[in-house]
């Protein structure tokens, strides 16, 4: 058995910013990283296929306390892992990680105030023990991403591939492709995909809002010329995350000018007479779900060279050499991307139990983003729908060692936040209507709508919320009659 003061699981952003920030204001605090995977990286290990990239601005995704240094603001998926396995080393957090480390199960003591975290590694069970659980594991399932059942699917004679689970030894070159989807994933794929195979097809049922920038930033590139490094990287990230948040606003408020701005964007890019209303005209308003990033226009661009096509319609089925549509079309295909999104999963797929009986976190409330209901000492980190997943990450983690601070202070072993028992409204954590989020709701932990139980996709309101914060705004805290003695 290993004794710790805090268990992290996930060896990504998340787990690594908690790490940081914990032992930053806690300094000689204990903790583990437990990492599924074999190295550093999270969903950036995980993702391998041909043109993965951040969705959002780098500046805003890297971490506040250790500052980007590329060129560009829309950043490789290979430099985000080499960005994250150098933070790691710089700071000493990878001497904590043990890799291959499955997580099973948590279970709460509450006589003597500890997590007792049951962990899978190279096929033998461990035990570690400690204080606090931080989940940095995200949101969805690892293990297996979302496929529909397509009729005829088992009659294809070629390549299937879910981007999640991209073969290294995968030979497309000269191949005609069909990616099914037109989310991000699908945006990042096909640009690259392009320069290889013979032709590639976009395949989706109504189209995405795609906004076009620049790969790299004049205005970034400036600032760090003239001013010291961290004092750049400040003024960078806070200046991203306002233009990101003004045009959600826009958005949300003046749907009709977005669309008209998108809309333009796509005929000045895409060849002259090009079906734009067809193929890239969304039916919902702009931020129901989540608008893609194409840097430079890349997807246009490989439109405009003849490189990738785009077909709207819906599957009617899959024969040996393709897919047939709803119109009786057949699109052509030696290899079929199924880019059709993830497996929601609420903390990692951990079985959670408090003293022996388990607990179910959809049946939870959500405090202040970061905690569940009614349970002690555990954190749960999860990202915004409409900016980059760091910006809430860090608040969580400088929430989390605030509390552990507060603790410590005052001789406590245990806090967990308690509804004072009233009917409370919900609504849905996540506010996007993409198919990956209305088909898991199920599996996420329930928001309110009054603070502190409502989760809010707005990172600025959450940045001052913070900054004001109640530390025992509906927290109860406690100490333990025969504590376990950690360390």
């Amino acid at each position: 058995m290993t004794d710790v003061d805090v268990i992290i699981i996930g060896a990504g952003f998340s787990g690594l910013g908690a790490a940081h920030r914990i032992t930053e204001r806690n300094p000689g605090t204990s903790y583990v990283i437990l990492e599924q995977r074999e190295q550093i990286g999270g969903t950036w290990d995980l993702f391998r296929y041909p043109g993965v990239r951040s969705d959002s601005s780098i500046f805003t995704l890297c971490f506040p306390w250790e500052p980007w240094t590329g060129e560009e603001r829309v950043a490789d998926g290979v430099h985000i892992r080499e960005y994250l396995t150098a933070t790691a080393h710089k700071y000493g957090i990878d001497q904590h990680i043990r890799f291959n480390s499955h997580v099973r199960s948590a279970d709460w003591d509450s006589s003597t105030d500890t997590w007792t975290v049951t962990v899978e590694q190279g096929g033998t069970e461990k035990i570690y023990r400690g204080r606090f659980v931080f989940f940095g594991s995200g949101y969805y399932n690892y293990d297996e991403g979302y496929t529909p059942d397509f009729p005829g699917i088992g009659e294809f004679a070629g390549s299937i591939v879910h981007p999640q689970h991209w073969p290294e030894d995968l030979d497309y070159t000269g191949k005609k492709m069909v990616v099914i989807g037109s989310g991000a994933t699908a945006m990042s794929l096909i640009p690259s995909l392009a320069q290889k195979a013979s032709k590639v097809t976009m395949l989706q049922r109504s189209p995405t809002y795609l906004f076009s920038s620049s790969r790299y930033s004049r205005t970034a590139d400036a600032l760090r010329k003239v001013l010291p490094r961290r004092v750049a990287h400040l003024i960078i990230r806070q200046r991203i995350a306002l233009l990101e948040a003004v045009s959600w606003f826009l958005a949300r408020k003046a749907p009709g000018f977005i669309r008209r701005v998108v809309r333009r964007a796509a005929i000045r890019n895409l060849p002259h007479g090009y079906d734009v209303d067809t193929h890239f005209k969304p039916r919902y308003n702009p931020w129901d779900q989540r608008p893609c990033l194409i840097p430079d226009a890349d997807l246009y661009a490989a439109i405009g060279e003849g490189r990738a096509e785009v077909v709207t319609d819906r599957i009617d089925h899959i024969d040996s050499t393709g897919i047939v549509v709803k119109s009786g079309a057949h699109v052509d295909a030696d290899i079929i991307v199924t880019a059709t999104g993830l497996q929601l999963q609420a903390l990692g797929g951990v079985t959670v139990s408090i003293d022996g009986g388990e607990i179910k976190p959809q049946d939870r409330f959500v405090y202040k983003a970061h905690m569940l209901e009614d349970v002690p000492n555990l954190f749960w980190c999860i990202g915004y729908t409409n900016a980059s997943w760091t910006l809430r990450a860090d608040m969580t983690a400088r929430a989390t060692a605030k509390l552990l601070a507060h603790m410590k202070s005052r001789g406590y072993t245990h806090a967990y936040p308690h509804r004072d028992g009233e009917p409370m409204p919900e609504k849905p954590a996540w506010d996007i209507q993409a198919g990956y989020v209305l088909r898991s709701l199920h599996a996420l932990p329930k928001s309110g709508t009054q603070r502190p139980w409502n989760v809010r996709q707005n990172y600025f309101a959450d940045a001052i919320d913070y900054r004001f914060d109640r530390i025992d705004e509906a927290m109860v805290f406690g100490r333990a009659d025969q504590p376990a003695a950690i360390r």
